[in-house]
């Protein structure tokens, strides 16, 4: 927004994919046209899922469109168009029923995470809802294209890298950055994965729920530390002396340990010239309507956050 060259890097392809988009210079009408062209030339999509989830998500018109667009920008999602396109289509591949004209691709479920099959199976079931409406997959992209990209912030330069920050030197060839704007995997977060399933597989992954997570943060406690720490020593060696960084960090009610003194340890760890100017509140995510909620009664509230300033020294 503010017009200042960025690198993000991301080890979730889902986040990588939709951070991409918002460093794309194009307009609703040019996605739009990018869609139609993709499907006026398809043919037959070479997988479409089968079994009972799929059938009870998906209308299996609108099961058809989603994978010749999931096929199509596998192959040629370098384009500004297809980045943006791709993007558009994550955020609508799962989410609430509504009145009137649908907003998501699917059969009712939460638009933040994908629930797994067993689960939405059930809750269809109960909820009486097996039978997935049809959704014109077109006419819902053309709408939440021209929605989305009304009015479009003036383009910054910069890349977005599927990566692992650990390792941020092999990855990028910038040096002398100057702000550090971030927020890690809590402590016990393990489900970030899983939990965006559906995503990943429209990414290209598995059309089912994969629950090992090659590099993940480990989470045991010492070995999580270890982890942040090289996270913060590399991205030290890219930046310029006096460099700001910021980390949103909080912990878990499934995990209540000590996030404030987990981010010291690990930044002490780093042995890398960071030093902690303050700390601020950062309230907490029962601020805003939490989706769970909205399916089943979250057992516990969400923990307060915080926002941990620290500056390299020279």
């Amino acid at each position: 927004m503010l017009g200042l060259n960025s690198v993000g890097i991301d080890s979730n392809p889902v986040a990588a994919a939709i951070s991409a988009a918002k460093l794309v210079d194009t307009n609703a009408e040019s996605v739009i046209g990018a869609a139609e062209k993709i499907l006026e030339n398809s043919s037959e999509p070479e997988q479409i899922p089968e079994g009972e989830f799929w059938e009870s998500c998906y209308h299996h018109k609108t099961l058809r469109d989603i994978c010749v667009f999931r096929e199509k920008l596998k192959e040629g999602f370098k384009t500004q168009e297809g980045i943006v396109l791709r993007a558009l289509i994550l955020g609508i591949l799962h989410g609430p029923l509504r009145k009137g004209k649908p907003t998501y691709f699917s059969n009712q479920m939460p638009r933040t995470y994908a629930t797994k099959p067993e689960a939405a199976i059930r809750y269809w079931h109960k909820k009486g809802l097996l039978e997935p409406p049809h959704v014109d997959v077109l006419d819902t992209i053309k709408r939440r294209a021209r929605y989305s990209l009304e009015v479009i912030p003036t383009p910054a330069s910069g890349e977005v890298y599927c990566g692992d920050a650990r390792f941020v030197e092999q990855i990028i060839v910038r040096r002398n950055f100057n702000w550090i704007i971030t927020s890690p995997p809590y402590f016990g977060m393990r489900t970030y994965h899983p939990d965006q399933w559906l995503r990943n597989w429209f990414l290209g992954g598995e059309p089912k729920v994969v629950y090992s997570s090659p590099g993940q943060l480990s989470h045991n406690k010492e070995e999580f530390i270890e982890g942040l720490a090289a996270v913060w020593k590399n991205l030290a060696r890219v930046c310029s002396p006096g460099a700001k960084l910021i980390i949103r960090f909080g912990s878990l009610p499934s995990e209540p340990v000590d996030a404030f003194d987990i981010l010291k340890s690990s930044l002490s760890q780093a042995d890398a010239r960071w030093k902690i100017k303050t700390k601020k509140d950062a309230g907490s995510a029962n601020r805003g309507k939490r989706q769970s909620e909205q399916f089943f009664r979250s057992g516990k509230d969400a923990l307060p956050e915080f926002d941990l300033y620290a500056r390299l020294e020279g």
